[in-house]
């Protein structure tokens, strides 16, 4: 049964960790020994002891961690000296930014480790439990409306009081996923009234069924086709929608963006021109800052004033509540694991699996992924049969 490693994640500020008591003692009931480094889960309030409460054995030298190690867990990418520590043949499960980073494709493709990219997991009903992007994404959107809520110099809710009514603030949220739901539905338990924009007309029901307000634009023209799926929309209909959200912006007291376009930088939303008719003390908070941002001012990972507007631009939000971000991630790929496992416990990649193949990023010394080989370039070989990784 394979040795499995969990470091500490060196990114500064980063707070989560990849392992959890819990998912550390269902490895352990699996069969594998599981060694985690040292104040690994500190920042998420987890001690060493209850990791070896729960089976884990403590490891001082990172670098011997990831030497020893058949089945590593992580959730930032790994830099250069973590890949070279690695042993040929481990299996590495992580974000890896596999669509925008090449570089880091070809050092583990080089150095033949087995990798699964978690934010290529399929959103597919199966893989809803292994699914990282929308647990993190979930709680980003709940920190951005705490954080909008914190900079914003009035409160969200209306109050009638003897010196007068205080009215409600109004917020905007542009893109309804999983963080704009969330973020929808955090603003209300607050007392905001919400207008949320999004291309897709399918979510509408969902906004108002959070209690927000859909911006509709008003049209003649079929939003879908016959086979319910949306029709591409003239350009008069694109100019009204575009007008309607601009309105709506200049007046918000928050705005909350959350458009994201995987391998692809941030689309942008509001514009230089929008910031400066927004009112003084206004707030936008950026979800997509890491990738460019949706708001042509913020400034990556900074949270600064221009127009006298709050900009926040703060990456990794998921990292502010580490205790619920540690919780659900390391779920996440302790369910990504057990769905290779045969009955035996032992990891079959199973190529001809629509889970394991969506998020297979290279093995074997090959870049399997097509997204993967089409971004940067590379041939992908034709699928392989399913193989049980070797015991290290």
């Amino acid at each position: 049964m394979p040795t499995v490693f969990v470091p500490k994640e060196t990114l500064p500020g980063e707070t989560r960790v990849a392992a959890t008591p819990d998912t550390v003692a269902r490895l352990v009931k699996h069969g594998m020994t599981v060694r985690i480094e040292r104040d690994a889960g500190t920042r998420s309030q987890i001690t060493d002891q209850e990791y070896e409460n729960n089976g884990a054995t403590l490891v001082s030298d990172a670098t011997e961690g990831y030497g020893s190690a058949d089945l590593i867990l992580k959730l930032h990418p790994p830099v250069d000296d973590e890949i070279s520590a690695m042993k040929p043949g481990a299996i590495l499960v992580s974000y890896v930014q596999a669509l925008t980073d090449k570089a880091i494709v070809e050092k583990l493709r080089d150095r033949g480790v087995t990798t699964f990219a978690m934010e290529l997991v399929p959103r597919i009903t199966r893989a809803q439990k292994m699914d990282a992007l929308s647990s993190q994404a979930n709680l980003a959107g709940y920190k951005a409306v705490i954080l909008a809520a914190d900079h914003l110099p009035r409160i969200f809710p209306m109050m009638t009081t003897a010196a007068g009514t205080i009215q409600p603030a109004h917020v905007v949220i542009l893109g309804a996923g999983v963080a704009g739901l969330q973020a929808i539905a955090t603003a209300k338990r607050l007392g905001a009234v919400v207008e949320v924009s999004d291309v897709r007309p399918a979510v509408k029901e969902q906004v108002e069924s959070l209690g927000g307000k859909y911006i509709e634009v008003p049209t003649d023209e079929a939003a879908e086709d016959e086979g319910g799926y949306a029709k591409e929309q003239s350009e008069e209909f694109l100019a009204k929608q575009r007008e309607l959200v601009r309105k709506r912006i200049v007046r918000a007291d928050v705005v909350i963006t959350t458009a994201a376009i995987p391998g692809r930088p941030a689309p942008k939303l509001v514009t230089d021109d929008m910031v400066q008719e927004m009112h003084t003390g206004s707030v936008i908070v950026d979800l997509a800052a890491a990738t460019g941002g949706n708001c042509t001012m913020t400034e990556r990972g900074e949270t600064v004033v221009k127009e006298g507007v709050t900009i926040i631009g703060t990456l990794e939000l998921p990292a502010l509540v580490p205790i619920n971000a540690t919780m659900v991630y390391a779920k996440n790929v302790l369910n990504v694991i057990e769905d290779m496992m045969d009955k035996e416990g032992n990891i079959q990649i199973d190529r001809s699996d629509e889970v394991v193949d969506g998020s297979l990023v290279c093995m074997d010394k090959q870049v399997l992924h097509p997204r993967v080989c089409e971004a940067h370039g590379f041939t992908a070989p034709a699928p392989a049969e399913a193989q049980t990784p070797e015991e290290g």
